[in-house]
């Protein structure tokens, strides 16, 4: 960790080159005799992500950011905001620092809270931000997930892991097998020293498989405005396999409301009501969409479905505490090729064809305020306009 990077001309160039080609700033000369030009690039690049992903960082002073390759996995504000609220206790630890944007968040109100980390560098660098933050608190030791927990006896509240999703050639993986701490190797060591251990997963493993690997309690599907973020599941702490856990779907940095129910509520329904186009049309949020839970949102809202494998939904009834968007429909058996001139959003949902190939088939032009679906009912192929309300 080059400390010059701190430096109130070192910071200036930072700031002022937000919007510079980094490519130029790598081959040439770094302005500054104590600073290369890579640490400068990389101090960019990690400021340009935080004021995105956590802007609470960008705004603090004498922050020093990690390389890309670490900031690429760390949780966005939104999601490290929500685990506050969900992971509590006295004694805490996270098992797997990192960057420690969860830790930070997760250690707020605990008494006493651990971050281990097995890279001394990247260790290093957190607990110069953390004193940067105030967060003074934190007991950091370098050492493995494994390590620490075969040498230490403590009990804990909860325990925190977010595995790294690279191997050792930093390709990206995200099957439970892969991952490093392998948590299936370690799952009952982990339970045995909390009943509250929560895991963050990557939103592309299947939750079938997921549920019959871990044996789990709960799961929260996080998404942030609408794109799925991570899968937070909690360790069922009875060793006995739980098959029905208890599935959370969160829309966060939206006013849609969660959508929760356990695992064979939707297995179990069968008398799904199936329809052709009505007054207002309803699409589930990609965290909904991401538990699978296609006939429990139906029979919840009492909506009718426009086919099983169409996962949207249609109702005469405006129904305003819906978890995801609506639709109002404008014209129903619209031709596309009789009206060329204006523009339209596409949504193309189980359709013959891919949005490109409509595009290119039809000459539409994306824009504007309404909306072009191309879909099908129980019954046939369709295409309608709508606009959306909520």
């Amino acid at each position: 960790m080059n400390k010059n990077l701190l430096d109130k001309e070192v910071q200036k160039y930072i700031v002022d080159n937000l919007s510079s080609d980094l490519s130029e700033i790598r081959l040439k000369k770094s302005p500054f005799k104590n600073v290369t030009s890579l640490e400068i690039v990389q101090q960019i690049q990690g400021k340009k992500i935080a004021i995105t992903k956590f802007p609470f960082l960008s705004k603090q002073k004498n922050i020093i950011y990690p390389p890309h390759i670490n900031l690429e996995q760390a949780s966005t504000q939104s999601t490290a905001l929500f685990k506050q609220k969900i992971i509590k206790g006295e004694k805490g630890i996270d098992l797997t620092g990192g960057t420690g944007i969860d830790s930070y968040f997760i250690s707020e109100y605990a008494k006493e809270f651990y971050f281990i980390e097995p890279d001394v560098n990247l260790m290093d660098l957190v607990i110069h931000n953390f004193q940067a933050l105030n967060r003074t608190h934190i007991n950091f030791i370098n050492n493995t997930a494994e390590n620490f927990l075969n040498q230490n006896q403590d009990f804990f509240n909860f325990i925190y892991l977010d595995p790294s999703r690279r191997d050792e050639n930093k390709n990206k993986k995200f099957l439970l097998e892969d991952l490093f701490p392998n948590i299936l190797q370690i799952r009952d060591i982990l339970t045995n020293k909390s009943t509250n251990v929560y895991i963050k997963l990557s939103p592309l493993l299947d939750i079938q498989k997921t549920v019959e690997q871990l044996n789990l309690s709960d799961i929260y599907i996080l998404a942030v405005k609408n794109e799925v973020k991570e899968l937070l599941v909690k360790l069922n702490p009875q060793t006995s396999l739980n098959t029905n856990p208890h599935i959370h779907c969160f829309n966060l940095e939206t006013f849609q409301p969660e959508f929760s129910f356990y695992k064979d509520e939707e297995k179990n329904i069968t008398n799904v009501v199936f329809s052709s186009l009505e007054k207002y049309l309803f699409m589930p949020n990609n965290s909904i969409l991401k538990s699978g839970a296609f006939k429990l949102i139906s029979l919840r809202f009492n909506l009718k479905k426009l086919h099983p494998n169409t996962h949207l939904y249609t109702s005469d009834n405006f129904i305003e505490n819906f978890p995801g968007r609506i639709f109002e429909i404008i014209e129903t058996d619209f031709s596309p090729s009789k009206n060329i001139h204006n523009k339209y959003n596409i949504i193309n949902r189980n359709y013959p064809l891919n949005t490109e190939q409509i595009k290119k088939k039809y000459s539409i032009k994306e824009g504007g305020e309404n909306y072009i679906f191309f879909t099908c009912t129980i019954n046939k192929n369709i295409c309608f306009i709508a606009k959306r309300i909520i």
